[in-house]
């Protein structure tokens, strides 16, 4: 068996960083056959900019679209980029520049305006297991698939028990499984206080123990062909891809 998809997640910083990345990922971890771009604010490339650079060299990118920061009846992110089949809609956090405009659109009716105005698109929602109570995620969930979303990508998990309950909620869903590494007190930090994350007590925030866990995940979803995609946060992506890459030729 082996996994169905698997992506690796690349922060636009510019242009020729972005590049870099990509060559990187083709060169070191070969098994990746799509990419996925969070659209950050702190940088001025927008994701659905940096997936049409992309696309030329690596082919699959689903670019991260923030439904806050769509103006009624302003074009839809990528809607009429050529090549592209797949877009991640995600609510988005507020913008720490207050002179960025928002708006206040929910996921689901950017979704909605997705399946009306952009049918050949793939729409993704998100998954979070940590933010809330889970029946109020799941309740989520069910809303994002009437609206229209055709799979999920997770926040990104650090517990084998999580991972196996959240596989039980989402049984028969396409859900791209998300793995970060957490390398040092300061990003365990990051987490646990901006994304309400849940360590487990044996949790070993080193970059060996992360490669354990990562290559354990996949193991267990190439056992019935799932999805995954990997966030390298803060790590060379030659100390952190070449490792998962063995575990999936072993």
């Amino acid at each position: 068996m082996s996994l169905s998809r698997l992506s690796v997640e690349l922060i636009p910083r510019s242009e020729d960083a972005l590049a870099q990345d990509v060559t990187s990922v083709k060169t070191l971890f070969p098994a990746a056959d799509t990419l996925n771009i969070p659209d950050l604010m702190r940088f001025p490339l927008r994701s659905w900019d940096a997936a049409a650079l992309t696309m030329p060299q690596f082919g699959t990118v689903v670019p991260h679209v923030r439904a806050i920061d769509i103006a009624p009846g302003a074009p839809l992110p990528g809607s009429t980029l050529p090549g592209l089949k797949e877009v991640l809609v995600v609510h988005g956090d507020p913008p720490a520049d207050l002179a960025h405009r928002t708006y206040p659109n929910s996921t689901e009716s950017i979704i909605r305006r997705y399946r009306k105005e952009a049918p050949h698109l793939r729409i993704y929602a998100a998954f979070d297991p940590y933010r809330r109570a889970p029946w109020r995620e799941l309740e989520d969930i069910a809303r994002k698939k009437d609206a229209g979303a055709e799979g999920f990508f997770t926040q990104p998990v650090f517990d084998l028990k999580l991972f196996d309950l959240c596989r039980e909620w989402l049984q028969d869903e396409q859900v791209f499984w998300g793995l970060s590494p957490v390398i040092g007190p300061r990003s365990r930090s990051y987490w646990e206080t901006t994304n309400h994350v849940v360590f487990p007590r044996d949790f070993e925030p080193t970059l060996d123990a992360n490669i354990q866990f990562a290559q354990s995940v996949l193991r267990q979803l190439s056992q019935d062909q799932g999805c995954a995609y990997l966030m390298p946060l803060r790590v060379k992506l030659d100390q952190y891809l070449p490792p998962l890459m063995d575990a999936l030729t072993a």
